[in-house]
């Protein structure tokens, strides 16, 4: 079950309005399985959709991390870029994303962090937690200073860390791994509409 937390309003309703909110049988980005699907893509390919929650979310680090500066907002590829890039404009500030490179989680492209300055980490949603942990890393072994965490969907059992946590909707929704799936076990044909990380080719 979604609901919707601190504040936010509709934003349930735009995801299954554009698709990005659906039912069934699927694979997760993790290799999890599960009975809903949620494509954060769908409802951010329209920019007003985008604006409103990024101005939503960014909000909610401000009201969280007071009124001091951050220097840059990061995200992991690709779920998080356009997101992030929304959060950073409400900020702000300037934004960069990590992705991807034979299995690991890399600042490209010039992107850089420095030594003091202050961040936030922003993704769409939040299945397992691995992304985020990756993108801490990338920021720690740079010297950055992580104020907050934050994504449009918080479906996690519980995240774990020492910064403060800001979605705009949460999800109980259970994951199954593969070989211990009930859908499975139903024979409902499975459905693979993301892209595996391991399949994620360098750009």
């Amino acid at each position: 079950m979604l609901e919707e937390v601190n504040g936010a309003e509709g934003i349930i309703n735009l995801m299954k309005a554009t698709g990005a909110l659906l039912s069934g049988h699927f694979e997760l980005a993790s290799g999890l399985h599960s009975g809903t699907y949620i494509q954060c893509a769908k409802l951010l390919e329209h920019p007003e959709h985008a604006a409103v929650v990024g101005e939503s979310l960014g909000k909610l680090f401000k009201q969280t991390i007071g009124p001091a500066t951050i220097d840059v907002v990061v995200s992991p590829a690709l779920g998080g870029i356009i997101i992030g890039h929304e959060v950073a404009r409400v900020m702000g500030c300037r934004h960069v994303f990590a992705e991807r490179v034979s299995g690991k989680m890399q600042l490209r492209r010039g992107f850089k962090i420095s030594k003091g300055e202050r961040l936030v980490v922003v993704e769409d949603v939040a299945t397992t937690g691995a992304s985020i942990d990756e993108v801490l890393e990338i920021a720690s072994v740079a010297g950055g200073e992580v104020q907050a965490l934050g994504m449009i969907v918080n479906r996690t059992q519980g995240l774990r860390y020492d910064i403060p946590i800001v979605y705009l909707v949460r999800g109980e929704i259970d994951n199954y791994e593969p070989g211990d799936c009930p859908l499975c076990r139903q024979g409902l044909p499975l459905e693979k509409p993301g892209t595996k990380r391991s399949q994620i080719e360098e750009l």
